[in-house]
């Protein structure tokens, strides 16, 4: 049993020398690790000292579903002075996070990394580190409510241009991701609650030729990151927690609320690990030093690599222990992501949350969710209660969230074997907040 009590709470927290009001648990960014073994039970215990009710969701893990923690639909709010405690048994080792699922709390410094170890693990690191990337702007002069109804108000001012003045508009922009790589503005951008100009260093420090383990976590509510270690090729290993086969690249592409896990064999020396906020001129980083290299040694937050070879997802084969061997002709449901920045109009099937229509599943049967991106800017997409397979491909890679370009259909292939409500939704904070989530119900839940 793995036991923890968190609080949340108003905190402050220092960001390039400045002294930023923000909410966190237990006063830390991000929030303590929480690190089970798969089969373990855990029983975590949410105290709310927060002015405004909150939740928590366990992003990825596929358990049972009164405690995925999405109020109104799998629990009720947990309200300012009153606690709750999530009780699961962790069903698959990887990597994970927890954080709310309330309004644009995850804008604030509201998450926390969650590891489950494997008791059979095949990957062989002397070294293990967890990376939060995390683009932020609360305490900075506004807030993330402020910043949505700035978007909002940005939205309608574009709507009401001509053609030509919408299209001379200076914006966020991203070949890799389709076009607009985001809406909102953060000053800072984080790697375990770090700015690039005061970076973690991580620890206890490796050994030159030490085979090293990262874990990579996107907590950020708006923003893609191109990331690379300079000097270093990296060896993916899991997305999404899922093993793949091993791959070698050089840099690779990490959505909101995905994760990745890759080793290397890390040089004697101080080498910089790199987090480009993908179209935004924009970076996070953190040094990752062998034990024989003094400190202070000047590390510049370069990579060439980041210009290398970089992952894609037609890359990625799962690692025959965890392939699904889904029917040749599953179920198939459509849904198209529609809306856009102009009207802040976002939902699925041109509706906004609140206003859905239930995707219906049957419990056992296949099914292949076909998602048409109708929109003009990527969604990263994040299926709750179960983690689909890539296309129905033999061997595709299995994911809970996955980026969606604009005008690209992807298909998400997954037996429907834990019943319940689930959400499936955006996982841009702000786009989320607008409406662009569903749900997939069993049938006979309510």
């Amino acid at each position: 049993l793995r036991i923890l009590i968190a609080t949340v709470r108003p905190m402050t927290w220092s960001v390039a020398s400045d002294e930023l009001m923000t909410w966190g648990y237990d006063a830390q960014l991000p929030g303590r690790l929480l690190r089970a073994t798969a089969g373990d039970l855990v029983e975590v215990t949410i105290d709310n000292q927060l002015p405004e009710a909150t939740s928590i969701h366990w992003h990825g893990l596929a358990i049972a579903n009164a405690m995925d923690g999405v109020p109104g639909v799998t629990q009720a709010d947990i309200e300012p002075g009153a606690q709750f405690t999530y009780r699961f048994v962790v069903p698959d080792p990887g990597t994970y996070w927890f954080h709310p699922h309330h309004g644009l709390q995850l804008e604030r410094g509201l998450y926390t990394p969650l590891i489950i170890d494997d008791p059979d693990e095949h990957v062989v690191a002397e070294a293990d580190y967890v990376l939060v990337l995390d683009d932020w702007l609360d305490g900075t002069g506004t807030t993330p409510e402020e910043e949505y109804a700035r978007i909002r108000t940005a939205g309608m001012e574009m709507g009401d241009m001509s053609d030509m003045d919408h299209n001379s508009m200076e914006m966020a922009s991203s070949p890799l991701l389709g076009g607009d790589s985001g809406d909102a503005r953060h000053p800072f951008h984080l790697i375990n609650g770090r700015p690039l100009d005061d970076p973690a260093t991580l620890d206890p420090l490796p050994r030159a030729g030490d085979r090293v383990r990262l874990r990579f976590i996107n907590a950020s509510a708006d923003t893609a990151y191109r990331v690379a270690v300079g000097g270093h090729r990296l060896t993916v290993t899991h997305t999404d927690g899922f093993p793949v086969e091993p791959i070698d690249v050089d840099a690779f592409l990490i959505g909101m609320g995905e994760r990745y896990d890759v080793t290397l064999v890390v040089e004697s020396g101080a080498w910089p690990i790199v987090a480009l906020a993908e179209g935004k001129d924009q970076r996070a980083g953190a040094i990752l030093r062998t034990s024989d290299t003094k400190p202070g040694r000047n590390v510049l937050f370069e990579a060439t690599e980041l210009d290398g070879v970089w992952l894609r997802y037609a890359d990625l084969i799962a690692h025959e222990r965890v392939r699904l061997e889904p029917p040749v002709d599953p179920i198939s449901i459509d849904v198209a992501l529609t809306g856009g920045m102009m009207r802040t109009d976002w939902g699925i099937d041109g509706r906004s949350y609140g206003e859905h229509l239930p995707i219906e599943l049957e419990a056992g049967r296949w099914y292949s969710l076909n998602i048409a991106n109708d929109t003009s800017m990527w969604h990263p997409i994040h299926l709750h209660g179960h983690t689909a397979q890539l296309g129905r491909a033999a061997g595709g890679v299995r994911n809970d969230t996955v980026n969606i370009l604009p005008g690209v259909t992807t298909e998400l292939v997954f037996r429907a074997d834990n019943p319940g409500q689930w959400m499936l939704h955006c996982h841009n904070a702000y786009h989320l907040e607008a409406g662009m989530a569903t749900v997939l119900r069993y049938g006979g839940d309510a």
